[in-house]
């Protein structure tokens, strides 16, 4: 099989979010690129020059000439290489949910031509592409895998809101399903990836780097959540603990936190649910995600203990809390563990009002029923947490979030943005 010259090579990414939008700008800037999406908000909003996500400046997005958006997957059957970035959730029982990477599959299947190239990025557990997307290309297309088309698989490694670590600057790893396809891939990678690539021995190697990648930051701060409950127990701050001991030239500087978003969170249930599939039952990797599960009941519990040694009432109070995102300066909402400390307080029937200059109302409405409050009130909460270290809320300082609670209000920070003695704990 001859593949089409590197230059020559007319490339669709499938799947427009926070992996996608940034892999088309920089394929468009020199391919012929189409960006497909199945929802044509994203669409209209993309062709207008502009990115919800926030991911992508407007500027970059008028850089990309060579990239059309579209909502018709018909429109891209002349295309050679087809990149999927559709999202890989769980469900509500912590099993991996396949449906829209099955979806997309069946979608590009019948646009497949002989000698096509399709690659995956989004986070599966070992031997998923070959195993459940490849039947449903052949079955959609009536084409031959390995003779007629040809499948790669390439992790993204995407953080969102980090505009230091960006696509072109993060080594890329690829693989393919021949030798020659495996060659083309990262060749093609290569052309846009200035950090370079690392061409894996087989798709199942880098299917595996990639889910292994947050599993060990998950179990890493397992480890440290851990930690801030035996040290809260013995009156010691975590936050100092972790600033004594990372004086010491190995110490991984970890810290404690809710464990939500896209990747950290979810990645570790698709390499423990191949792991039992096939008879192992990994022990370390599902203790470390239950102690992260289980962080915003615990911060919820520590409020309440807080306003009640202050004999503040619980019930029908109102608690302010900072934050809804699942990480920093991004307006990500996908799995944010906020949620889990939410839920938890109105368990106890407090009133919990939700303050974030990031978010989307109405995306906050749709995901969670919460319908984020403009701005603060000073002096009317029984209790402020400050869940995420958004720059708005640093900027803030102390005494300014401290005076958004009534006189006798518990001040709780999450994220340890603030001085010990400004706040009456952190985690």
């Amino acid at each position: 099989m001859t593949f089409p010259a590197i230059k020559e090579t007319k490339v669709a990414v499938v799947g427009l979010g926070y992996v996608g939008l940034p892999l088309a700008v920089a394929f468009g800037e020199s391919f012929d690129t189409l960006g497909f999406d199945i929802n044509a908000r994203r669409i209209a909003e993309l062709r207008e020059g502009r990115d919800a996500t926030r991911e992508v400046l407007p500027d970059e997005l008028a850089r990309a000439q060579n990239l059309t958006f579209i909502d018709d997957i018909n429109d891209a059957a002349d295309c050679h290489v087809y990149i999927v970035t559709v999202p890989t959730p769980i469900d509500r029982h912590n099993q991996p949910d396949l449906s829209p990477l099955k979806s997309a599959s069946r979608t590009l299947g019948p646009v497949l031509s002989e000698g096509d190239v399709v690659i995956y990025e989004s986070t599966v557990y070992p031997g998923a592409t070959e195993e459940v997307c490849v039947p449903l290309l052949e079955q959609y297309s009536g084409l031959r895998f390995n003779r007629d088309f040809f499948v790669g698989y390439s992790p993204e490694r995407i953080n969102p809101g980090d505009r230091e670590h960006r696509l072109t600057n993060i080594t890329k790893v690829t693989a393919g399903s021949t030798q020659e396809a495996a060659r083309f891939i990262d060749d093609l990678y290569g052309s846009i990836i200035e950090a370079g690539t690392h061409l894996a021995s087989s798709i199942k190697v880098a299917e595996a780097a990639k889910v292994i990648e947050n599993t060990q930051r998950d179990v890493n701060i397992a480890l440290v959540n851990e930690l801030a409950l035996i040290f809260n127990r013995l009156g010691i701050d975590t936050r100092e603990v972790l600033e004594a001991a990372s004086t010491k030239w190995n110490f991984l500087p970890f810290r404690p936190g809710l464990v939500g978003g896209h990747c950290i969170g979810v990645d570790p249930y698709y390499l423990t649910h191949k792991a039992e599939a096939i008879g192992y039952h990994p022990e370390m990797i599902l203790a470390g995600r239950r102690i992260n599960d289980n962080m915003g009941q615990y911060v919820a519990r520590e409020i309440t203990k807080l306003m009640t040694q202050r004999r503040l009432h619980v019930v029908d109070a109102d608690i302010l809390v900072m934050g809804l995102t699942f990480k920093a300066n991004c307006p990500d909402l996908r799995n944010t563990k906020v949620i889990d400390v939410i839920r938890e307080l109105e368990t106890y029937h407090a009133h919990v009002h939700v303050y974030d200059p990031w978010v989307d109302s109405e995306e906050a409405q749709q995901e969670y029923g919460i319908t984020p409050v403009d701005a603060p009130t000073p002096g009317a909460y029984d209790a402020v947490i400050l869940a995420v270290a958004h720059d708005e809320f640093k900027e803030m300082g102390a005494e300014k979030i401290r005076a958004l609670g009534a006189e006798n209000a518990v001040l709780y920070d999450i994220k340890s943005v603030l001085p010990l003695e400004a706040v009456d704990a952190r985690l």
